[in-house]
């Protein structure tokens, strides 16, 4: 009998704890993060990332990215372009505070990965995808994002460039 019962105990116990190691890790955010955007003029950075992280390459359904950036923390090296960033003719700080962008989504790419999901931007919801590596504990994704799809200063649609080139790299620790 004992023959039977140890034998169908150890299947039992390593079939359970298999499920247990497919489940996805969460992630926090390390502080030496970059969220930098590339519009020709302006370019700069944001700050004030923060959000969660669950994420595991073996449980890519049980992943999930919900993340915001505080709009006020836009820095693109010159005060004055700071204020007119954060002012209502642009990003509009104090009625749109918070970037975000929650993932539906997230699959296997020949180069990595793709996070398909929402990106709340001054109060416009669009669907997009984002292709990322995680290599390192580094998330690192590159989009391009265009303001007028976003409502972003559509007064002056030829100020500027309308399309914006977003880095985002994204170190994690357990």
């Amino acid at each position: 009998m004992k023959k039977i019962i140890y034998p169908l105990a150890a299947f039992i116990i390593m079939s359970a704890s298999a499920f247990t190691f497919l489940q996805s890790q969460d992630w926090k955010i390390a502080d030496n993060y970059s969220v930098k955007f590339d519009g020709g003029d302006p370019s700069g950075e944001f700050s004030g990332l923060k959000g969660s992280i669950k994420f595991n390459e073996a449980d890519l359904p049980g992943s999930k990215f919900d993340v915001t950036i505080d709009v006020a923390s836009i820095n693109t090296g010159n005060g004055m372009k700071n204020t007119h960033a954060k002012s209502d003719k642009w990003l509009d700080a104090t009625k749109y505070p918070a970037i975000k962008f929650t993932s539906s989504s997230i699959t296997k790419a020949d180069a990595g990965y793709e996070a398909k999901g929402m990106l709340d931007l001054h109060g416009v919801q669009k669907e997009i995808t984002v292709p990322f590596t995680f290599i390192g504990n580094v998330f690192s994704g590159n989009i391009e994002v265009n303001r007028l799809d976003y409502n972003v200063n559509t007064a002056e649609p030829a100020h500027g460039s309308a399309k914006f080139k977003v880095s985002i790299v994204v170190p994690v620790t357990k």
